[in-house]
């Protein structure tokens, strides 16, 4: 393991500021609005139109990789989001702030592509699966330390802003700067909304689902601790906390996972969310204690979802599908992300911040509804289904791309998905050569 983290700790020292950076600013930004008595409307409004910017950037992504390069299009994008952060603090106009929202989220995404094709490139497939790892513990670092700033610096002046643009500046230089040989570009992959829609169904909505709760939570859990009183140094604590239970549950729910049925433990880790969240739900307002301990609670089970309903898509979606699977699987969940917070947001504008957690609630409920174990017919289930579970960040630190780190993937596959295979066409040196070969005249007639 040292030497992956020698070898790779550019890459991971790039993940860890972006992080710093963006869970800072989801922050900053919610509490801003908060203290400005801004509705809760508008702040899940920036949380979605983040979510909606991630998903754009999965497809812009692609294009500008390809078109000048790793370093380049992570520079460029490391510019534009660090210039888009300080833009937040020319201006208060909150539809101005909307669209920067947009632009970092799409920014980000181009950069988490960058990373994890390099990654997944330069790592040797036996160790794929650490790389991997260490990339996920470095992204949940980075929120937790992002929330965690709050507590040193809890003004909400400028200088946050600043801070924020700074991590961004500071994520490019590794980048910018390692000797690692340059990756080969990027080709989109492909996407099929039917076929999975048919394939695996009862893990889009799990993933949807997810969406739901964790773009809830990310763009209103601010809004609601400090409606319920907590300072900007608790308010960071609280969601520090928070998140940090969501990397503590990674690695037990892996033994589960592997263990268990994961339609199963899906049901049973929302019904848990349902109840846990139910003292925050029907209480305005509650002690520290009880906050601070329901709150770890839920945020423990509502990250488990999403993890558990990637596994359950790859058991069910052949090798050579799955980095598409995944491009499906983060458009899904960005719909939820960006939709949640906009539902959670109206209520509790109209009935309090209480409903917060009754939003969590219904829709863990919803999810043990709608997840049947009994209607998993099989009929399409890989060989050695289930496959070994692997830990996932959730969608907000990752991208399509991710699942080519899944030591589980063919390599083979993963570099025929990623990579563009073809060949540049030499010159010849005869000015008048003869006829050429039929397989590479038709070469030539494609490119």
């Amino acid at each position: 393991m040292r030497q992956i983290w020698k070898s790779f700790k550019a890459l991971y020292f790039a993940s860890l500021m972006m992080l710093i950076g963006s869970g800072l600013l989801s922050t900053y930004l919610a509490l801003r609005l908060a203290a400005d008595n801004v509705d809760g409307l508008w702040i899940g409004g920036l949380m979605a139109a983040n979510y909606f910017g991630l998903v754009l950037g999965g497809k812009i992504g692609h294009r500008l990789i390809a078109r000048v390069g790793h370093i380049r299009a992570y520079a460029t994008c490391a510019g534009i989001v660090g210039a888009a952060v300080l833009c937040h603090g020319l201006t208060d106009w909150l539809p101005i702030w909307l669209l920067l929202r947009v632009i970092v989220g799409l920014g980000m995404m181009c950069q988490y592509m960058v990373i994890e094709s390099w990654l997944n490139e330069q790592a040797d497939a036996k160790q794929r699966g650490v790389v991997f790892s260490l990339y996920m513990i470095a992204s949940y670092l980075g929120l937790v330390l992002g929330q965690l700033i709050l507590v040193i610096h809890p003004q909400l002046g400028l200088e946050l802003l600043m801070l924020v643009a700074l991590c961004f500046a500071l994520c490019l230089v590794p980048v910018a700067m390692t000797r690692r040989i340059h990756p080969a570009p990027l080709h989109p992959a492909p996407m099929d909304p039917k076929f999975f829609i048919k394939r695996v169904p009862q893990s889009l909505i799990a993933v949807m689902g997810a969406g739901l709760l964790v773009g809830s939570f990310y763009g209103l859990a601010p809004l609601y601790a400090t409606q319920q009183g907590l300072s900007t140094e608790l308010v960071g604590l609280y969601m520090g906390c928070c998140i940090f239970a969501g990397l503590l549950a990674q690695w037990p729910l892996g033994w589960l996972s592997d263990r268990y049925d994961r339609p199963l433990l899906i049901r049973v880790f929302a019904f848990i969310l349902a109840v846990v969240s139910l003292p925050l739900a029907i209480m305005p307002t509650v002690p520290l204690e009880v906050l601070f301990v329901a709150g770890w609670l839920s945020a423990l089970v509502q990250f488990c979802i999403y993890p558990l309903a990637v596994a359950f898509a790859n058991d069910h979606v052949e090798a050579e599908r799955r980095v598409s699977l995944t491009a499906m699987l983060l458009v899904t969940y960005g719909i939820g992300a960006s939709v949640g917070p906009l539902v959670a947001g109206v209520l509790m504008k109209v009935l309090g911040s209480q409903m917060l957690y009754a939003f969590f609630s219904v829709t863990g409920l919803v999810l043990v509804w709608r997840i049947r174990p009994n209607a998993v017919t099989n009929l399409h289930q890989v060989d050695d289904a289930p496959l070994q579970h692997v830990a996932m960040p959730d969608s907000m630190s990752s991208s399509p791309l991710v699942a080519a780190l899944d030591p589980r993937v063919d390599e083979q596959v993963v570099q025929e998905q990623m990579q563009d295979s073809v060949e540049p066409v030499v010159e010849p040196e005869d000015p008048h050569p003869g006829p050429l070969p039929e397989e590479e005249s038709a070469d030539l007639r494609k490119d």
